[in-house]
């Protein structure tokens, strides 16, 4: 059977593993998205993000971000679903204090 420790560090491979894919899918992604809009003439205005970026963003928290995740992820700490990078880091075994922004 697998130690605690092996286990943790098992999974974090896996997270960095899976972070890697992960940016691997979105610049396919992102590259066949401005190929669209490119064939189309779409612009960024036209898919409203310029707008909802000036308001802050639909359905975004407003709080100021007290934790970074390892990717640069934030979260403002507050109630509601914790995102997944602080699921999988609790899940490690590690502390939250190590995500804090020091201002």
């Amino acid at each position: 059977m697998a130690t605690y420790s092996e286990l943790v560090s098992q999974a974090q491979a896996l997270m960095a593993q899976a972070e890697q894919v992960r940016k691997h899918e979105l610049a396919s992604v992102v590259a066949d998205i401005k190929a669209k809009m490119k064939e189309y003439g779409i612009t960024v205005e036209d898919l409203g993000a310029a707008s909802s970026a000036r308001k802050g963003g639909a359905g975004k928290s407003k709080a100021p971000a007290k934790y970074q995740g390892p990717n640069g992820e934030l979260w403002s700490g507050g109630p509601g679903r914790k995102p997944e990078w602080v699921k999988v880091a609790l899940a490690a075994g590690q502390n939250l204090d190590q995500f804090l922004i020091n201002s």
